[in-house]
């Protein structure tokens, strides 16, 4: 009987754009579980636009094609959160050099809380280097053009978010 060997891909997903896909179809590939851990910030440490339901409907409906990939929401320790989905290998991504810094850090940091827990660093794809939550959401909040770096399920949620208040949506 071989090991099955569960890991989580943890983040805030405000929004999930195709950076992250890459990355959870690539760790999808390398595990026999994968569990894409939808952070819940009690205390937002940055402005979210998303709910915590929405961010996981949104990442249920980019996912549904692979089989051994769930969207689970968690709050606290993300090791503490490993134990719990019985997973032994954090997936990461790295963009940019300055990404390494805080990954190896954080690597350390979990190591040191929980030793049963690897970390994989995946870097990202190179058209994938300058995406970020905070890069689309504000795209999107000045009426540009998001279509290339969100699945359109996510770009249309985009857009009626900050429909409200711009006039620039009515004339998409």
């Amino acid at each position: 009987m071989s090991k099955q060997i569960r890991a989580i891909f943890a983040g805030t997903f405000d929004p999930i754009h195709h950076g992250h896909l890459d990355l959870i179809k690539r760790g999808a590939d390398l595990f026999d579980k994968l569990t894409i851990g939808v952070y819940d910030h009690r205390i937002p440490s940055k402005k979210l636009i998303f709910s915590i339901e929405k961010r996981c409907e949104l990442i249920d409906a980019v996912i549904q094609d692979l089989d051994n990939v769930n969207v689970v929401r968690f709050s606290g320790l993300l090791v503490d959160f490993a134990d719990k989905v019985g997973a032994t290998v954090l997936v990461r991504g790295m963009r940019v050099f300055s990404d390494f810094e805080f990954e190896f850090r954080s690597a350390l940091a979990n190591r040191r809380l929980n030793p049963r827990i690897e970390t994989v660093n995946l870097m990202t794809q190179e058209e994938h280097t300058f995406l970020s939550g905070t890069t689309l959401r504000e795209i999107a909040s000045l009426g540009g053009d998001v279509s290339s770096m969100v699945p359109p399920i996510v770009e249309e949620a985009l857009y009626k978010y900050y429909a409200e208040d711009r006039e620039w949506y009515k004339n998409r």
